[in-house]
């Protein structure tokens, strides 16, 4: 297939399995098509043979031959020689939904969470993730917290993530659960990360080092407090915090953007540019 870049398909969770299934459809072709190896991660779920037969049959209704459960239910598993090489083979990786904290006890650290990003960052394969499966790609994750109707002072609690994306914070299922009052509350309290919202049936598609776009039916929502000012510090808990000059930016489905080259580098917004430029960056600590 020659070099690829790698990709991360970001999805808002309940993307559609059954029609069209275009969001699946696009992280097959850009996997290799009906040719790709494929592997589902189910280690998010409860419910993990019932998820892996939901993919199996998606994948496989979408023409692709070689598509294989990762069967993860502890930290041996997720150890053994058998997962890092499926992992390890594999030209597409998708993780679904469930938990996201129990899916980074189960890998976390692990020679599958090693397996995964040498996938990604030295082959160029294709990391797909939706709902929990979408939350734990970024460093630093949503591990709970309620859909606040307006940013509350420790309304969510964060925890490690898989760290395939840095300095970007990931909501799932946003507009349909009300989430933007919890997203605007992680990022009140951690201001130094882009939060991301991921409407259902909607991904956010991420090319290494060139650009994005967004694939679906609703929108990607990006909330940028960098430049914010804020009473956070000085509030009691539960309360509602001041925050102004917050950023917002609202890409529907179609939308595409590439780092600008050649000196056109004022063809976005800085606040747009600066948001390209983290989530397509190859080296995750720059």
């Amino acid at each position: 297939m020659g070099e690829r870049n790698g990709h991360l398909v970001i999805i808002g969770g309940a993307e559609d399995r059954i029609y069209g299934k275009k969001i699946l459809a696009r992280f097959t072709e850009l996997a290799g098509g009906s040719q790709a190896d494929i592997v589902v991660i189910t280690a998010a779920s409860g419910l993990s043979d019932q998820m892996w037969e939901v993919y199996r049959q998606a994948f496989g209704e979408l023409g692709v031959i070689n598509v294989s459960h990762v069967e993860i239910s502890s930290r041996a598993d997720a150890n053994s020689e058998r997962t890092v090489g499926m992992l390890s083979r594999a030209d597409g990786i998708f993780m679904t939904g469930g938990d996201q904290k129990r899916l980074l006890a189960l890998i976390g650290g692990t020679e599958a969470d090693r397996a995964l990003h040498a996938a990604f960052r030295q082959r160029g394969a294709i990391i797909g993730g939706t709902s929990a499966g979408a939350s734990a790609m970024s460093g630093q994750m949503l591990a709970s917290g309620a859909a606040v109707p307006q940013p509350e002072k420790g309304a969510v609690s964060m925890a490690a993530g898989l760290g395939l994306l840095q300095h970007i914070l990931i909501d799932q299922h946003f507009s349909e659960r009300h989430r933007l009052g919890r997203l605007l509350t992680a990022v009140a309290q951690n201001p130094c990360l882009h939060g991301v919202g991921i409407d259902e049936d909607t991904a956010l598609v991420i090319e290494r080092g060139v650009g994005i776009e967004v694939v679906g039916e609703g929108a990607v929502t990006v909330v940028d407090g960098r430049h914010m000012h804020s009473n956070l510090a000085h509030i009691a808990d539960r309360e509602n915090p001041e925050m102004i000059d917050v950023r917002l930016h609202v890409l529907p489905a179609g939308s595409r953007y590439a780092l600008p080259t050649g000196g056109r580098a004022d063809a976005l917004p800085a606040s747009m540019l600066d948001f390209l430029r983290k989530v397509i960056n190859p080296h995750p600590h720059a």
